[in-house]
């Protein structure tokens, strides 16, 4: 097989695990032919028209002017799904046969820009080209869920490396793949009576999505062991984008959005090689360097740090195990992936945002409408250079994942703005500076909300308390109280409230400290609760909490 390293040998163990393997698919194909995701519908998407629709890869690309949008209901799946989606669309989107991943036309990015607008008023993908890249351009069954030598997006040698001590197979599960199942022993059921010892199937086309989730947003640590030399490795690395929340500029319908979503050739990649998607190339070597990074395939899908094998059912309809394992242990190839905003740490060092599922997509808008905003993030490439013409009409689609960085995950979340990319600092400076005051603004006094809260509550639950006005009151972090939490539950949906009232043209000579100081006194007095204001000491801490947050106003507005 492409990929493996000389000298080592199979046991017999392992031998008898790849004959089981080949004839459970050879009996697969006899029933279904497998899933080929070329013509099998498994992307929901809704169109213009308001239906709602599962659709093929084909009839995807064929009809994306006519769907408005992509309801993959996973979405660390759908973030995964539209960087795949855009590297097709880097190969299938052309004007007179020039295509948008063109390396000539990318050596002048105002050329590269020039065929993306000529392609854009095409207003359709050419269903010829979309034939052409599916029927001759990939090699046959590298779009096939279940194919026996190459299956979409997997590894077939996991079947006969993933062994445990006696050389039995030893797959991961359908609960590691699909996410939001409980695995092992304690995992608790939330979502449905899916356990180890009585897992229920994956339907083929949802294993598709979980099986794009793990490879984009998996863990690191331990994870099923493969062995390829004497040492068997159960350990693995965390998924390129995995605890991340990715940014995309949306157009009404999807043709649009997917030629946006094609990253510019002004990336740091390697122009010698030639580039290739992993259902395009051959096999990864594991025990050998990364292959470098390329434009724009290996940049959008050739970064993964996992490999997975699905076993389906007799019929080819489900999913009813999975290998999920390590690729590969050599260093990543540094790359900048070009839908995250980059936050600026205080060593100076850049990384990715996290993703925040406490955290509401308004509060991210200066970092996508500034170049570089004053906390010193850095907007996402995909978001640069846009069509001006198209800037009334474009949303920005969030789509994020809270996780930690080895095996916890919290919850992920998806979230579309109005059409806000129309401010953007090079079209509009007045606005986009506004809307970073407004947030700004949003962010200060939800700080001094939080502080004076802690301050209230010590001053109402301590005795020894100093309830003066200009006394100082010590706030114990690891005891703070509940209502700085509270307090900053009600205020933020207030504040979400107030911002998209001052975000407008309008306002952008208006005082704006107001409305979010008043939100947070509303805040404030309900945490507290009226039946408490009652005490004497509860009455003066919530005075001198209250004086903190007025003194935010500037001093023509304290009244």
């Amino acid at each position: 097989m492409s990929g493996t390293t000389p000298g080592i040998g199979l046991r017999a163990g392992c031998h008898a695990a790849v004959l089981r393997w080949t004839a459970f698919i050879r009996r697969s194909e006899d029933v279904s032919g497998g899933f080929d995701l070329r013509d099998e519908p498994w992307i929901p998407v809704r169109l213009l028209t308001g239906e709602s629709v599962r659709l093929s890869l084909r009839d995807l690309f064929q009809r994306a002017h006519e769907i408005a949008d992509v309801e993959l209901p996973v979405p660390p799946a759908a973030a995964g799904l539209l960087r795949i989606l855009a590297a097709m669309t880097a190969r299938i989107s052309q004007d007179a046969g020039v295509r948008l991943d063109d390396a000539g036309v990318a050596e002048d990015i105002e050329d590269w820009h020039a065929l993306r607008r000529r392609i854009l008023k095409r207003g359709r993908f050419d269903p010829q080209a979309v034939d052409a890249y599916f029927d001759r351009e990939v090699p046959t069954g590298r779009f096939d869920l279940f194919d026996g030598e190459r299956p979409f997006l997997q590894d077939p040698r996991l079947a006969a490396e993933c062994l445990d001590a006696n050389g039995e197979p030893n797959p991961s599960g359908v609960n590691k793949l699909v996410l939001g199942r409980p695995t092992g022993v304690n995992g608790a059921v939330l979502f449905g009576h899916f356990t180890d010892v009585s897992p229920v199937a994956a339907p083929a086309h949802e294993a598709v999505w979980h099986l794009i989730a793990q490879l984009y947003f998996g863990p690191s640590g331990q994870c099923t062991p493969r062995r390829i030399t004497a040492v068997r490795m159960g350990s693995g690395d965390a998924a390129p984008l995995r605890k991340s929340v990715s940014y995309f500029a949306w157009a009404p319908q999807l043709f649009t959005t997917l030629v946006l979503a094609v990253p510019g050739p002004n990336v740091e990649a390697d122009w010698e090689t030639a580039d290739a998607c992993p259902w395009e190339s051959e096999l990864n070597a594991p025990l050998e360097p990364v292959a470098a990074i390329t434009w724009p395939g290996r940049l959008l899908t050739g970064r993964f740090r996992h490999a997975a094998l699905l076993v389906p059912s007799p019929d080819g309809r489900s999913v009813t195990d999975a290998y999920l394992t390590w690729s590969t242990h050599e260093p990543a190839p540094e790359a900048r992936d070009p839908y995250q905003i980059l936050d600026r740490r205080k060593d100076g060092m850049l990384q990715p945002r996290e993703a925040d599922g406490a955290r509401a997509l308004w509060r991210d808008l200066d970092s996508l409408l500034l170049k570089d905003s004053a906390q010193g993030a850095q907007r996402p490439p995909c978001l640069e250079d846009l069509p001006k013409q198209l800037l009334p009409s474009l949303r920005v689609r969030a789509y994020g994942f809270e996780q930690d960085g080895q095996q916890k995950d919290s919850v992920w979340f998806q979230a579309t703005t109005p059409p806000v990319l129309q401010w953007q600092e090079e079209t509009d400076a007045a606005m986009a500076h506004h809307v970073s005051r407004c947030h700004r603004v949003a962010e200060d006094t939800a700080s001094r909300l939080e502080f004076a809260a802690k301050v209230a509550w010590r001053l109402a639950t301590d005795a020894q308390a100093d309830p003066s006005p200009t006394a100082r009151v010590r706030i114990d972090q690891r005891k703070p109280g509940p209502w700085a939490s509270a307090a900053l539950a009600g205020y933020w949906p207030a504040a979400e409230r107030e911002f998209w009232r001052l975000a407008a043209p309008v306002q952008t000579a208006a005082v704006i400290e107001r409305p979010f100081v008043e939100a947070a006194l509303a805040a404030l007095d309900e945490a507290i609760g009226q039946a408490n204001r009652a005490d004497i000491r509860v009455a003066r801490a919530r005075s001198r909490a209250r004086a903190l947050l007025l003194a935010l106003l500037p001093a023509t507005h304290t009244a």
